[in-house]
């Protein structure tokens, strides 16, 4: 199996940071270039915008920008950034997102953490529907790596 570019979603929690440094140990060790992506959920953006009563452009807006700045802070930082072909923040359904993206670059891995920034399963939707996580392996036919936080030990 030749593995060449691999793509990381992440929302910039514990767990996503995690499979992020698993990303980059498996990069170095197939030669592999790393896409890495943050997607804004869209029904939240709706819920605040509506809470706010900010127009959604503008909630929007203000979302892409702090995920282009938390990336800007995380490539200044990390040891693993000369990998990194490419960093896009997008705008819809998690798991929609992160397949379109997978396909529209074919690529060959995706890398992503077991659960993100709401913990592990506790939502109705995840309960009854899968998380972000399941819905992408069942939507996908390249392999999904799944990366529970502090695995391997020790790191």
């Amino acid at each position: 199996m030749n593995i060449s570019l691999i793509l990381v979603p992440t929302d910039f929690s514990e767990c996503a940071m995690n499979s992020l440094d698993y990303a980059k140990h498996l990069a170095q060790q197939f030669d592999a270039r790393l896409i890495l992506l943050n997607v804004i959920d869209s029904r939240e953006a709706q819920h605040f915008a509506a809470y706010s009563k900010e127009p959604l452009e503008k909630v929007l807006e203000r979302l892409m920008n702090q995920g282009k700045q938390a990336f800007r802070r995380l490539l200044s930082n990390w040891d693993g950034k000369d990998m990194v072909q490419e960093s896009l923040v997008s705008v819809g359904m998690p798991f929609q997102e992160i397949a379109m993206k997978a396909r529209d670059f074919q690529v060959d891995l995706i890398l992503m953490g077991g659960y993100g920034s709401r913990g592990k399963g506790g939502t109705i939707e995840e309960i009854f529907f899968g998380s972000t996580v399941e819905k992408v392996v069942r939507l996908l036919p390249c392999p999904v790596l799944c990366v529970p936080i502090g695995w391997p030990e020790g790191q």
